[in-house]
């Protein structure tokens, strides 16, 4: 069984696009570990702040198959991909981490870049993983955060109820 993060993003209706998002997958995968929900400004563009959580989930599945069926709840839950890459979207689901895989192939990178660029990614899963190990730096998640600009994006912890 492998184990998988996933990060969700909204900013479109974002607390109930992230609580449908939830629900899709623990339909599909079962049980997951959630970690808070952080708001921030969006990076990248100007636009409407982001909800973001970062989840944690054992699957079956291969990679691949993972990859679609996170596209394919983006596209259940109003997803618009016709937009520049940085711009509001209703639901982003983005495969962090596969095991301690690494690969480059046909758009999926993994581990994800945004992991050590995005403190609305990195807070998150040093949260719920701080001990995990990064397969390319060799640094715990925790060490990442401590040495990351805490100051260059700003996020905080909403009350959400899940």
């Amino acid at each position: 069984m492998a184990k998988i993060y996933i990060s969700i993003g909204s900013n479109i209706d974002a607390e109930k696009n992230i609580r449908l998002a939830i629900q899709a997958l623990q339909e599909h995968y079962g049980k997951l570990v959630l970690s808070s929900v952080y708001e921030s400004e969006a990076v990248g563009f100007d636009g409407d702040n982001f909800l973001n959580l970062v989840v944690a989930l054992k699957t079956d599945e291969d990679v691949h198959t993972v990859a679609a069926t996170l596209r394919k709840i983006e596209d259940d839950n109003g997803r618009d991909r016709s937009g520049p890459r940085f711009s509001a979207r209703s639901v982003d689901l983005d495969l962090l981490l596969y095991d301690d895989l690494v690969t480059n192939d046909n758009g999926l990178e993994l581990p994800r870049d945004e992991i050590t660029k995005n403190a609305f990614v990195l807070l998150p899963l040093e949260e719920i993983a701080p001990q995990l190990i990064h397969p390319l730096s060799g640094k715990t998640m925790c060490d990442h955060w401590m040495s990351f600009d805490q100051d260059s994006q700003k996020l905080w912890i909403i009350d959400f109820k899940f």
